[in-house]
């Protein structure tokens, strides 16, 4: 059985597979709040003893750089080695891979049902290149290329690239980012924490007003964020209203920002709690318009595919996926051999 993972700054999503005529089969999952927990090695032991499975190999798409089988995770004080893990959990192997690697993995094991289509296009070229963007505690990036045959994911940061405001109002945001943080990437503002920071400018520059009610349900709110999101989804307050539209503005610019540098001709994926949870706005024009306006590139960016990833299961059952294809690779060499 495999086990796979997401790992993130906010939760930790674990999950066991059943794998026959390399299909994978959802078994039992469960999800956990990192920072609950001192590292990954806890939550792996409780889960696999509490679902009493037998584990073999396991795979994790961790919300970082990876590096020689090793990780240091955004936004969370885990360290976490590939090598050291499989001989604490008695694995015969681990794979540690980005998050948006892993869900780049993942697309090909969704079905059309799993995606909201922004923008078709001229539909998805099976030979071009594709990349995927997700919003969530932070911004990941990662691109697919086609080597002739199929698609290989790959990772990057691009998360952490700097921001390029492109109105004088976003330009005042940066500035303001700046005095807050220095280094102003396009995390500190598509993320979670992001739209908190929209909000605060706002608010502090006097560009929108908070109200005393707003005021106190923010203080008291769980989740700042999904508050601002959906009392703006809602409509029922002016400075959340105008704090989403700049978050969908810059992300449409970002995605076609990504969509450029891989030339993503096959297609764009929106991945993301954020992204699945404000689809009527970002079925505004306000994002496709931030994409295309590119200049001369604009007709090539409208020929692109943009969808949004509704399926949560993308990244998870990826990471399952990359276990797959590296024991089918491995029993090849051993054969070859």
């Amino acid at each position: 059985m495999i086990l796979a993972g997401d790992i993130g700054a906010t939760r930790t999503r674990l999950a066991a597979f059943q794998t026959e005529n390399n299909k994978l089969e959802l078994v039992v999952e469960n999800t956990y709040k990192s920072q609950e927990h001192g590292g990954i090695q806890e939550i792996i032991s409780g889960f696999v003893k509490a679902e009493g499975i037998p584990v073999h190999s396991a795979c994790f798409g961790v919300a970082g750089p990876v590096r020689g089988g090793k990780s240091k995770i955004s936004n969370l004080p885990w360290t976490i080695d590939s090598r050291q893990l499989a001989a604490q959990l008695k694995l015969e192997w681990i794979g540690l891979i980005n998050d948006l690697e892993a869900y780049a993995y993942g697309i090909d094991a969704l079905e059309s049902k799993d995606f909201v289509t922004l923008s078709d296009g001229l539909g998805e070229d099976a030979e071009g290149n594709r990349v995927v963007i997700s919003a969530r505690t932070g911004l990941g990036v990662a691109g697919l290329y086609w080597d002739g045959f199929r698609h290989h994911p790959f990772p990057c940061e691009g998360g952490h690239a700097d921001f390029a405001p492109n109105s004088d109002l976003e330009a005042e945001l940066a500035q303001y980012l700046r005095k807050k943080f220095h280094h102003v990437s396009c995390e500190r503002i598509l993320s979670g924490p992001g739209i908190r920071n929209i909000y605060d400018f706002l608010r502090d520059s006097g560009k929108a007003e908070e109200p005393t009610w707003l005021q106190n349900r923010m203080s008291e709110a769980p989740d700042p964020p999904a508050l601002i999101s959906q009392l703006a989804l809602e409509n029922k307050a002016a400075i959340c209203d105008q704090t989403l539209n700049i978050f969908v503005s810059v992300y449409g610019s970002e995605t076609g920002n990504c969509a450029l540098n891989f030339l993503a001709t096959g297609g764009v994926f929106i991945g993301g709690s954020i992204a699945a949870k404000i689809v009527p706005r970002m079925q505004h024009s306000v994002f496709m318009e931030s994409f295309l306006d590119k200049g001369r590139m604009r007709a090539l960016l409208a020929d692109i595919p943009v969808k949004i990833i509704l399926n949560d299961n993308c990244g998870i059952t990826g990471a399952a996926r990359y276990t797959l294809i590296q024991k089918a690779f491995k029993s090849r060499i051993r054969v070859s051999a």
